[in-house]
Order: structure tokens, then C-alpha cells, then sequence
């Protein structure tokens, strides 16, 4: 139909017409609206619905000029694709040479492989690993030192606020008798 409705019509119209419950006019309604298969305006309190056959054949022939679009882009794409892959596979034809050629290159890969692990092998005797290692043992060391350095502390502070003895405040946290600095 070419006319507008308002939704009170379109529930007295819905059921003897087309077989919709009144109930669900609005939801099927509503979802149409959604889809833009039918259109909706306000004006003042009420809100009216229509849907113009020209508005969707407009509709359609868009969606089908977008397709169109796509599937040519789509196609072009494809050509030179394969013009590509053509391309590349020219000069590529399995030959004697080009036979050797790629058994002497998987050779040189697994040669280059083996020679990686051989160099892993003696990586803990490079003088930069080495200076590294001496490094982190330094950071480390020093570390160690500043915690000796608190637990020495906190000994001293417990001994003058408590009058513990030093072998009582050894005792009681597990401290061995030979703990001091690391040279």
C-alpha cells in the first residue's frame, strides 16, 4: 500500500490482512523499522509508518550497484593474482640445476644449523658472556651485602632496646654462628 498509518490503524489492519496477532503488530513492526523495510516518523504526539515500493526498489538497486562493485573489484583482484602468480613461477621449472641448486642449499641451511648449535655450545666462553656473568655476580654480591648489612642492624637495635644477647637473638631467628659479609 502507498498510504500511512498510524499503529492504532495498523493493528485493526494487521489481523484480518495479513493473519498477525494485534498483539505483535507492534514487534513486527518495530523489527520492519529495524530492517528500514518500513519507515517511521513523530509528528506531534503520534508517530506514523510507511513504506513507498519505489523506496525499496531504490534500496535494492543500491545493494546490487554495491555487489556489482565488489564482485568486479573482487574479479580484478583475482587476475592479478594469478598474473602474479605467473609470474613468479616463470624461470621456476623443475630442472637439473635448479635440482642441485635446492639440494645444495638444504645442505648449506643444515651445515648452518649444526654450526649454531656448535657455537651455543661454547657461548659460556665468550669474553662478553663472561664479563656479563661477572656482572651479575657483582649486582649480586653487593645485594647480599646490603641485607647482611641489615640483619647486622637490626641485631644491634634489638640488643640495646631489648638487651638481648647476640647469640640469643642468633638463636631465636635462625641466624648461623659463621653469618657475615661475602668478600
Amino acid at each position: 500500500m502507498k498510504d500511512v498509518f498510524q499503529l492504532k490503524d495498523l493493528e485493526k489492519i494487521a489481523p484480518k490482512e495479513k493473519g498477525i496477532t494485534s498483539i505483535s503488530v507492534k514487534e513486527v513492526l518495530q523489527s520492519l523499522v529495524d530492517d528500514t523495510l518500513v519507515d517511521t516518523d513523530r509528528i506531534g504526539t503520534s508517530n506514523y509508518f510507511w513504506a513507498f515500493p519505489s523506496k525499496a526498489l531504490h534500496v535494492r538497486k543500491q545493494k546490487l550497484e554495491k555487489l556489482e562493485s565488489q564482485l568486479i573489484e573482487r574479479t580484478e583482484r583475482k587476475q592479478s593474482l594469478h598474473q602474479r602468480i605467473e609470474k613468479a613461477e616463470m624461470g621456476r621449472q623443475n630442472t637439473e640445476d635448479r635440482a642441485a641448486l635446492s639440494k645444495e642449499l638444504e645442505g648449506l641451511r643444515q651445515e648452518r644449523n649444526r654450526l649454531k648449535a656448535e657455537v651455543e655450545k661454547y657461548k659460556e666462553c665468550d669474553p662478553e658472556v663472561v664479563e656479563e656473568i661477572r656482572q651479575l655476580n657483582r649486582i649480586a654480591k653487593d645485594a647480599a651485602n646490603r641485607w647482611t648489612d641489615n640483619v647486622f642492624t637490626i641485631k644491634s637495635w634489638a640488643k640495646k632496646k631489648f638487651g638481648f644477647e647476640q647469640k640469643q637473638i642468633d638463636k631465636t631467628f635462625g641466624i648461623p654462628e659463621d653469618f657475615d659479609y661475602i668478600d
